[in-house]
């Protein structure tokens, strides 16, 4: 199981119905990759980890943090200056969101990558629409393993059509409601 797994071992074979243990090996690599392609769609990842970044100011008294949810922030220095973590709401300092940091008495002072932010930002836990799609799109992988590469097939006169999606529309739905748009 990998760090970055949206889902466990156990709660994949609970959603395919499966007791035996037969095929652990590959439900751990379609949870893997099934969870590496939603975090890569969505240009984000789930886990909580720490991120440092140097931005450009801009002038204001606020800036958005490239990742989120934000549950900490270690620093703030602009131009080499430290700014302390504001004490009240009308104090000098900083304060934050869950997506937003923003200044009291400061300001973001224009200039190229005069801006730098350590801070934790992700889910203490999977949100649970994530881990029901990555079940959802790692089931139809596994079910799917016996006709790659197969649109239709013929039996007893019928013909079946196969999705070709890289995602189900249940599975788009909810992930839309998470990706993060990356500017241009």
């Amino acid at each position: 199981m990998s760090a970055s797994d949206l889902t466990t071992l156990a709660n994949a074979r609970q959603w395919l119905g499966l007791t035996s243990t037969n095929d652990d090996a590959l439900l751990s690599r379609l949870i893997t990759a099934a969870s590496n392609y939603i975090q890569s769609w969505l240009n984000r990842s789930f886990a909580s980890r720490e991120y440092s970044e140097t931005r450009d100011g801009a002038g204001g008294a606020k800036l958005p943090f490239t990742n989120y949810p934000v549950t900490a922030v270690a620093s703030v220095t602009i131009d080499g200056q430290s700014i302390p973590l504001a004490s009240g709401s009308q104090a000098p300092g900083y304060m934050f969101s869950a997506t937003m940091l923003y200044l009291n008495g400061y300001s973001f002072a224009r200039g190229r990558q005069n801006v730098n932010i350590a801070y934790t930002a992700g889910f203490a836990a999977t949100p649970p629409e994530i881990e029901q799609a990555c079940l959802e799109l790692m089931a139809v992988r596994y079910k799917e393993r016996d006709r790659i590469g197969q649109v239709s097939k013929s039996i007893g006169g019928e013909t079946i059509t196969f999705s070709q999606k890289d995602f189900p529309d249940p599975v788009r739905t909810i992930l839309n409601n998470y990706k993060k748009d990356v500017p241009l």
